[in-house]
């Protein structure tokens, strides 16, 4: 919004730097930053009325969850909307993909909240049916994924980019959607499998987050693509905006949200954080980066998908407890030793990931 100042610049005034995306990222990191200060303690006093018992901790979890009883869910509330305010103004508003991302966002948020609300309503571990979760994930992603392949540049529309053979593309025609389906929801829900400890989910998400800001800055240069021999998307640097949004507000987050506790992101946060980030892989077409960039979230949710096929083949679990952060615990791990570990592996895969782009 704030961007249509220009208008009153003769080019070489104060308004002339609201044409700078890199300034304006500056802008909605800083937003979304006192956004969560000046708004996150009345949200969780409001949370901890309106929920009485706060989030329902499972029978079967790790024996310390217990005394996290009676904190209160939905604390992702706070993140979204950080980020959307810092979004809508700051961001171009007339950008496809700033649109196809918050729309993804709030949509999975949507969902979440949903969910949330139903745990707490019921006081159980039981919310949204996961049939009916995946099925609306299915359709949000879906519509996603047909919304990019049509602002791809044509050489580029159903193709996928393969990270350092830059050269090759794939193309996916028809299979493209269902594969940024797959890329959507498959980050989402691993984001949501990977929030199970204070301050857990939150910063690696965030260290993913500016990873892939980089990348849909880098993406959105002609000048960066070239240098970079990767593939030029057009319009795409103005998702840095929106990840500027994500890591003030996660910062917000976290300052309630660091061990212990005051407050849980739940699935209102972690599927909509989760969504943005699939949304943003497909948008710069780097959706196999993602795959490196949120390794820990893939790790986290095939910990999952491994547990319960070799349980269901031959009665033995191959972990503890699943997901993986779980395991540790159950290992005699503490909590901000888990935490911390999987913060220092996110960032080394964050970075690696980066690497992708100038390697050939």
């Amino acid at each position: 919004m704030l961007y249509w100042l220009t208008l009153l610049s003769d080019g070489g005034d104060f308004f002339n730097l609201f044409r700078y995306i890199t300034f304006r990222a500056g802008g909605a990191f800083l937003t979304a930053l006192v956004f969560g200060f000046i708004f996150g303690k009345p949200l969780i006093e409001v949370l901890r009325k309106r929920q009485g018992k706060g989030q329902p901790i499972r029978d079967d979890g790790p024996e310390g969850h217990f005394a996290k009883a009676g904190t209160p869910t939905m604390g992702g509330l706070l993140i979204v909307g950080a980020l959307l305010t810092s979004t809508l103004l700051w961001a171009r508003l007339d950008n496809p993909f700033v649109w196809l991302v918050l729309f993804v966002t709030m949509s999975f948020a949507a969902i979440g909240y949903a969910d949330d609300h139903a745990k707490v309503s019921k006081q159980n571990t039981d919310g949204v049916p996961g049939k009916l979760r995946l099925l609306l994930g299915f359709l949000i992603a879906g519509i996603a994924g047909y919304w990019a392949a049509q602002y791809h540049p044509a050489e580029l529309q159903y193709q996928l980019a393969l990270p350092v053979f830059k050269d090759t593309l794939i193309n996916l025609g028809v299979l493209f959607v269902p594969f940024a389906i797959i890329v959507i929801v498959g980050s989402a829900n691993a984001v949501n499998l990977t929030d199970g400890l204070d301050g857990l989910a939150i910063m690696p998400v965030m260290i993913a987050a500016g990873a892939l800001g980089v990348i849909a800055y880098a993406v959105g240069r002609v000048d960066f693509t070239d240098y970079l021999d990767v593939h030029y998307v057009p319009g795409t640097g103005e998702i840095l905006i929106f990840t500027a949004g994500l890591f003030g507000g996660g910062l917000g987050f976290l300052w309630y949200n660091a061990p212990p506790a005051a407050v849980f992101m739940g699935d209102t946060g972690s599927l909509a954080l989760g969504g943005a980030l699939g949304a943003i892989a497909v948008a710069t077409k780097h959706e196999l980066v993602l795959a490196v960039v949120g390794g820990l979230f893939v790790v986290e949710a095939l910990s999952v998908i491994v547990q319960v096929l070799y349980f269901k083949r031959t009665g033995k679990r191959v972990f503890l407890m699943a997901p993986i952060h779980h395991h540790y615990e159950k290992k005699g791990w503490a909590e901000p030793q888990i935490v911390i570990r999987f913060w220092i592996i996110s960032l080394i895969l964050a970075l690696l990931g980066l690497a992708t782009l100038k390697v050939r």
